[in-house]
């Protein structure tokens, strides 16, 4: 099976910016979907902020993660509909998210919308660089007794730097920003203040912290601290000794 990294959609995203002197155009919201059984679909509103017309795709992969690692998936289970747009200028679009599969949800699902701003191809003829703007959007189906997220966190130090995982244990995923980890010296180490990243449900994922030119004593004394939709996050790992 067909699989697409996230790592290769951050850079592309990376390379996505528009053109110098060219706000982005594609706006969408919401910038996430949860959908609760016996729901089985939402909408994204997509709006034209440019001058010209443009044209837009939407596409959705199932969302897993394996051994630390994030994968996006072809799927049918889900689909988006229409799955091409052409938008004005100034105008808005909606697009209808549905769940077509006939099994009910067990735990939570998870999916990832790719919407593309696609380039244009009458520009290729002159000189401008047409770049694809994209937008993902997490998408998550849950049953009503999808259990919480139970988190368990592993923190490991090898050849000076450091790494941290995170074991959901729960069905449900967590969203961490704001990751940090401090030693019983003090030491403390920042994953940057912003998105650390996802824990989807009954998975692991792992970060490896920035270097740093003070070690840290990992044992399992470290404090770690983050900001999870679900609210503060202050926890104790079961901590690897250094080799």
């Amino acid at each position: 099976m067909r699989t697409v990294s996230i790592a290769a959609v951050a850079a592309l995203l990376s390379i996505s910016l528009p053109e110098s002197g060219r706000a982005a155009s594609l706006q969408v919201t919401p910038v996430g979907i949860e959908v609760t059984a016996p729901g089985a679909g939402s909408t994204v509103k997509l709006h034209n902020e440019g001058t010209t017309k443009i044209n837009a795709q939407v596409r959705v992969f199932r969302w897993v993660q394996t051994d630390g690692q994030e994968k996006l998936e072809p799927t049918d289970d889900v689909v988006a509909s229409p799955p091409m747009a052409r938008l004005d200028p100034g105008a808005d679009y909606t697009v209808r998210i549905v769940r077509l599969s006939r099994q009910p949800v067990s735990g939570e699902e998870s999916y990832r919308l790719l919407i593309d701003e696609l380039p244009d191809q009458r520009s290729s003829g002159n000189h401008l660089i047409n770049l694809v703007l994209r937008h993902s959007i997490p998408c998550f189906f849950l049953a009503p007794d999808a259990e919480p997220a139970k988190l368990t966190w592993s923190i490991q130090q090898q050849k000076g730097r450091v790494s941290i995982s995170a074991d959901n244990d729960g069905d449900r995923h967590v969203r961490l920003a704001a990751l940090n980890i401090r030693d019983r010296n003090g030491a403390s180490v920042s994953f940057g203040a912003g998105l650390t990243g996802y824990v989807l449900g009954h998975s692991k994922m792992q970060w490896v912290a920035p270097a740093t030119g003070r070690p840290l004593a990992v044992d399992n004394s470290m404090q770690i601290s983050a900001v999870a939709n679900t609210g503060p996050i202050h926890a104790s790992p079961a901590a690897r000794a250094p080799h």
